[in-house]
């Protein structure tokens, strides 16, 4: 139903979007406008929000705090619950019914709780995650990148939904990626790793 790109520069997110096939959203002027040598992806469908709205289309962006972006498979059992506490205690505004974006605000105010000052560390991430497992219910595996730190992986305490790492060794170095089918690895000529861990969360920084 849709797809999306963002990838970063430095602290600065390029993103690309749309309602559709991949083949449908990305022409190679779009590609182009990507720059950055990290970046996360997702193709939808429907399993939670509406499939005619490409406003629900990943990944989702919140500019507070740092500037994070997210991507998302699964579903929260308890998102109307978490909707409510967003809206009264944590004083954020959901603009959608996808819960993907409420997943996306818990991390962001739990990482705005957890950072002690401008610059977002390892264990100020690591703690921010532990919270959203204690908030959040249901099955989740989840990319992300926040300005200034990276990419981020993590999975429910249950490992409902698969999340799995590969590798590739290069002339120009070593690169990773983080998907939620082996078959992107397979794909793109990297090899399994290994699973991400239920509950596990991963931090890898980027050279762009």
């Amino acid at each position: 139903d849709a797809a999306g790109i963002v990838t970063a520069a430095g602290k600065t997110f390029h993103m690309h979007k749309g309602p559709g096939l991949v083949r449908d959203v990305f022409r190679t002027r779009d590609m182009r406008s990507l720059p950055g040598t990290i970046g996360i992806a997702h193709c939808r469908y429907p399993t939670a929000g509406s499939a005619f709205n490409a406003g629900e289309a990943q990944p989702f962006y919140v500019n507070s705090p740092f500037g994070i972006v997210l991507a998302h498979n699964g579903n929260l059992t308890n998102s109307d619950q978490l909707k409510q506490e967003m809206f009264r205690t944590d004083l954020r505004h959901i603009n959608t019914n996808s819960d993907s974006e409420v997943l996306l605000n818990v991390l962001a105010h739990e990482l705005e709780i957890a950072a002690t000052g401008p610059r977002v560390d390892p264990d100020t991430v690591f703690e921010a995650v532990t919270n959203v497992h204690r908030r959040c219910r249901g099955a989740y595996a989840v990319v992300a990148m926040i300005a200034g730190c990276g990419l981020l992986a993590f999975r429910d305490p249950y490992g409902i939904r698969p999340l799995v790492i590969g590798r590739s060794d290069g002339p120009e170095g070593t690169a990773w990626i983080v998907a939620s089918e082996s078959v992107a690895l397979d794909s793109l000529g990297f090899r399994v790793e290994r699973d991400v861990a239920p509950g596990e969360a991963e931090i890898g920084r980027g050279s762009g």
